[in-house]
């Protein structure tokens, strides 16, 4: 085994979550938070701008369970069970505007936090229980 260091990593690309009902997550995810739907299949998947360089992809429970074959190449099967979790990052100044918007749009606020380093989290469900998050900088040493 090599002892050279590793080449840089240049973030998170992708995030997944997995969802019961897929166009009940899309409507959320397009009407709630306002991300832009990119490509999708209505059987499986859905594919959002996320930010910079940064998707977040909902696939349907179940739907991603065998091999796909593209002509680039395979894609391994997947899944995940149980809620998960995601962060969203937010400037400052529009923590109030995103805590007005989900309340208006009917979204229960499960829990709000202040961190040591300055930063803030709002934290809610999505509709298939996963925990979401709306993060300001500060909250971890690199944001």
């Amino acid at each position: 085994m090599s002892n050279a260091p590793a080449p840089r990593i240049h973030g998170v690309v992708e995030t997944i979550l997995y969802v019961e009902d897929l166009p009940r997550a899309i409507a959320f995810y397009t009407e709630v938070l306002g991300l832009s739907p990119m490509t999708g299949n209505p059987e499986r998947f859905q594919s959002f701008d996320a930010g910079q360089a940064r998707v977040l992809l909902l696939f349907k429970r179940g739907a991603t369970l065998e091999t796909v074959v593209t002509p680039g190449g395979n894609i391994p099967p997947h899944d995940g069970h149980g809620p998960l979790h995601i962060a969203f990052g937010i400037g400052e100044a529009d923590y109030p505007v995103w805590r007005s918007r989900l309340v208006a749009h009917g979204v229960e606020i499960i829990s709000e936090t202040r961190w040591d380093r300055g930063g803030r989290s709002l934290y809610f469900h999505d509709p298939d229980g996963n925990v979401a998050e709306l993060v300001t900088p500060g909250i971890w040493p690199n944001y």
